[in-house]
């Protein structure tokens, strides 16, 4: 398994937090400061006195090289090893990245109780600390896969209850995954607005999970809403119905949903917190890995039209996401199959090491390991975070997770909601969208076939059914939300982790793969 590697200021806890964390995954830890110690013989400030800070980064450098070619560490790294771009390179590729953050005056306080600090030797400790985190702050925020900010807890606290975030100032909200945690009331309460709470589920969450929510939320006017389950019952009639329970009992502004469910229910719960009353709060409680891994981060919301996916909705974010690893032991096969599609998707975007990784142990996640699942579906969710940071409206780069989307979304319209599932659409689209790449002289042949494989091995589909025709898919794809002024993007691949926009391709050449892809 991948290590992971904690970045951040002196005085984030980065050695404390990494020792903890450490004995709780029964990883061995390396602090890269005292493992340059123990290989020079002698303490840092010496090193600086002697060398001077070029002659200790250089020591640095090659120690990080080191420690970052180790899989299963946690491993805690000094403040200023991100100044170095070798050194950025290494750390982002070689493990999942926490950004361990703290607020300045929590930071003095910590590095006044040691002197044994270079930087701040004979120095207003005040001033240089504004300094360096002027100037590291966004270096930090670039390298990590995951920011949890320490200032306001116990370091036992970030091990023990440590939630990812996502970054989108006021808008903000964590992520928090672990086993156990669906009956955590604690959670529920921290983010729950108002006394009046509507639990909204389907069919398959309500004979799991709804009566010990309900329980669990007792405190609160607590409602609930069954919906039946599937893509088929995505449509504005189910969010009708959302809004009849919350008109009926009144409802205000001060109140907060609850999504129970995979991602059909957190689209619809979603999209009716978006609209009633022009926008109450929600919590998002996805209890399947393509839920947890995708959709249920991001704050897209919406409901389908005959004529398209996912055509009506709104951006709304919600007021956190728990993910509770347990409730995948209950997941049907095909639901966790279909899951690892989007698992998939982000090795394939922007992520490399990570779908090696996800390839090599496919084996492990279909036998519900939740261990690796839970990496999983941190790893997944700190991507997507990072790029809704980014670009949490998809002017640019969020487009990038619509990776064999408008493929698969054509596939799921003709073929008839429900009758693939999401996963299974999108799986296929991604090997269109390779073979696509290929013809148009980006992706070589192998690479397509890697892909197909992996696929394959995952028990996915890898292409469309057979009674699509190309110009079906065609007018499909052209209905697609992504349309701009009828241009069409597309995502394509230049190789695995490395895919990019396209809204210039050949529409021709287009034709002829959908033409030879449909007719083998």
């Amino acid at each position: 398994m991948a290590s992971i590697i904690l970045i951040g200021p002196m005085g984030a806890g980065k050695t404390t937090v990494g020792r903890q964390l450490a004995r709780r995954l029964k990883r061995p830890f390396y602090d890269s400061d005292r493992e340059i110690e123990a290989a020079c013989g002698v303490d840092i400030p010496t090193i600086f006195d002697f060398e001077g800070e070029v002659g200790f980064r250089l020591r640095e450098a090659r120690m990080i090289d080191c420690l970052t070619r180790k899989d299963d560490a946690i491993i805690a790294t000094g403040g200023g090893a991100v100044l170095r771009q070798e050194n950025r390179q290494r750390i982002k590729s070689r493990g999942t990245v926490v950004f361990l953050d703290v607020n300045i005056d929590v930071q003095i306080e910590r590095t006044s109780r040691n002197d044994s600090r270079p930087l701040l030797k004979n120095k207003n400790a005040r001033e240089i600390l504004l300094e360096m985190n002027r100037h590291r702050d966004p270096i930090y925020r670039a390298c990590a896969h995951i920011h949890v900010s320490t200032s306001r807890q116990s370091h036992r606290r970030v091990v023990d209850k440590n939630p990812l975030q996502v970054d989108l100032g006021s808008r903000s909200y964590p992520i928090y995954i672990a086993s156990g945690i669906i009956d955590d009331a604690e959670l529920y309460r921290k983010h729950i607005r108002g006394t009046n709470v509507l639990i909204v589920c389907d069919d398959n969450t309500e004979k799991h999970y709804l009566a010990a929510m309900k329980s669990l939320l007792s405190d609160y006017q607590c409602l609930s809403v069954t919906l039946p389950a599937g893509e088929q019952h995505k449509t504005t009639d189910s969010v009708s119905r959302i809004y009849d329970v919350l008109m009926h009992n009144r409802f205000d502004r001060n109140s907060t949903l609850i999504a129970l469910g995979g991602g059909v229910v957190g689209d619809i719960c979603g999209f009716a917190a978006a609209t009633f009353q022009r926008g109450v709060s929600f919590i998002q409680v996805p209890t399947t890995l393509l839920a947890q891994v995708d959709s249920s981060v991001g704050g897209k919301t919406g409901v389908n039209h005959p004529l398209g996916k996912n055509m009506i909705g709104a951006f709304h974010q919600p007021a956190c996401v728990i993910a509770d690893m347990n409730t995948l032991k209950s997941l049907p096969e095909r639901e966790l199959r279909a899951g690892m599609a989007e698992v998939i998707k982000y090795g394939l975007i922007d992520d490399a090491e990570f779908y090696h990784w996800v390839d090599d142990n496919l084996a492990e996640l279909l036998s519900l390991d939740v261990e690796k699942l839970a990496y999983t579906v941190t790893r997944c969710c700190a991507n997507k975070a990072r790029i809704v940071a980014a670009d949490e409206r998809e002017a640019g780069q969020r487009a990038l997770l619509n990776l064999g989307h408008t493929f698969g979304h054509a596939i799921e319209t003709a073929a008839g909601y429900g009758n693939w599932l999401h996963g299974e659409a999108i799986a296929a689209g991604m090997c269109m969208a390779a073979r696509f790449s290929a013809d148009s002289g980006h992706l070589a042949e192998n690479v397509v076939q890697s892909i197909k494989e992996t696929f394959e091995r995952t028990g996915l589909p890898i292409a469309p059914p057979a009674d699509m025709t190309s110009e079906q898919f065609i007018e499909l794809m052209y209905r697609d939300k992504k349309v701009r002024d009828n241009v069409l993007t597309l995502v394509l691949m230049n190789d695995v982790g490395a895919s990019f926009l396209s809204s210039t391709f050949d529409p021709e050449r287009l034709r002829q793969t959908l033409y030879q892809t449909l007719n083998k």
